[in-house]
Parts: C-alpha cells; sequence; structure tokens
C-alpha cells in the first residue's frame, strides 16, 4: 500500500519540482485531509490536494455522481476511508478518484457509496470467519 509520503513524492517529481523531506512535509499537511499514518486507506485529499493533482501533476481523474437521496454520514467516511486504496475527493454531489480501478468499482455501485462501503464492510467480514 502507497502511503502519503510516497504519493506526495510522486506528485512533487511528476511536476518536476524540488523533492525534500521538508517540502513533502508541508505539502501532506495541506494535500491530505488527515495527516496520520496508516498501513492502508487514510487518502482523502483536500481541495488544494485535488487541484494539483489535476491542475498542475495533469494527472487523469475520474469524478463519479452520487445518487441524488444520498446523505454522507461519519460510517460511509469511514468506509471510504478504509476501503479506497488510491487518493480520493469527496464532495456532497460527487466522488473524485485517480486510479481505474476505485473508478470502476464505484460506478458499479451507481455512486451510492453507502453500498460500496457496506459491501466492502461484509465482504472483508465474511473473508475473516
Amino acid at each position: 500500500m502507497k502511503t502519503k509520503d510516497v504519493y506526495t513524492r510522486l506528485l512533487l517529481k511528476a511536476t518536476e519540482e524540488l523533492v525534500t523531506d521538508d517540502i513533502i512535509k508541508s505539502k501532506k499537511s495541506v494535500w491530505w485531509w488527515n495527516n496520520r499514518s496508516k498501513d492502508s486507506g487514510g487518502l482523502r485529499l483536500t481541495e488544494e490536494g485535488i487541484d494539483y493533482i489535476s491542475d498542475y501533476a495533469k494527472l487523469k481523474t475520474y469524478t463519479i455522481k452520487f445518487p441524488k437521496e444520498i446523505t454522507i454520514t461519519p460510517q460511509i467516511l469511514i468506509w471510504l476511508d478504509n476501503f479506497i486504496e488510491s487518493p480520493y475527493y469527496i464532495t456532497k454531489k460527487d466522488i473524485t478518484v485517480i486510479t481505474e480501478k476505485a473508478a470502476f468499482e464505484l460506478y458499479l455501485f451507481s455512486g451510492d457509496i453507502r453500498k460500496f462501503g457496506y459491501g466492502k464492510a461484509l465482504s472483508k467480514r465474511m473473508s475473516q470467519e
């Protein structure tokens, strides 16, 4: 699993910026929603982070619209934090990811992140039993 440090370093290299530990630390605090370290997940981006990816790094992003009736709850945010394995940015109306795999998985659920999270959590629990 790639960590925020690795993604931050790769994004800086993609724009041919100087890469030092101090720069990584400063960008990491601005681009990532939460700075805690985890072995997997926790790759939610801030608005500044997604803007850097699309405007400066020029990486392809995939935006999946949510169904109109969806309410984003803390449980949904925890599921996204645990189950999306690439950087993502979420708003009230959509989610933007940078990998095709994540986009395809979300597309299969028609953008219903509640069903996506529930399905992933159920699958994980079934594999543990």
